[in-house]
């Protein structure tokens, strides 16, 4: 199932599959929020962003609308 990261739940994993160049910062990518890449999701802020993911055994923080310009596919649907 293709999905954007920000639908993801908390606790869920994905695969990064694609993203739109022009709203992920460079930082991300060096990261190692690229294709072929494992996410999960830890935590939601309360108001809804940032969000707190795994990224290959990297911690991050990220914004909503960095998040939903981050096509995945669910590895462990909930």
């Amino acid at each position: 199932m293709k999905l954007n990261l920000a639908q993801l739940q908390v606790g869920q994993k994905g695969i990064i599959d694609d993203f739109d160049i022009d709203k992920v910062p460079l930082k991300l990518l060096e990261m190692g929020c690229l294709p072929g890449n494992e996410v999960q999701l830890l935590q939601v802020a309360p108001f809804g962003d940032p969000l707190y993911l795994i990224v290959d055994d990297s911690h991050l923080a990220i914004r909503l609308e960095t998040a939903e310009a981050i096509t995945i596919s669910i590895t462990n649907p909930s």
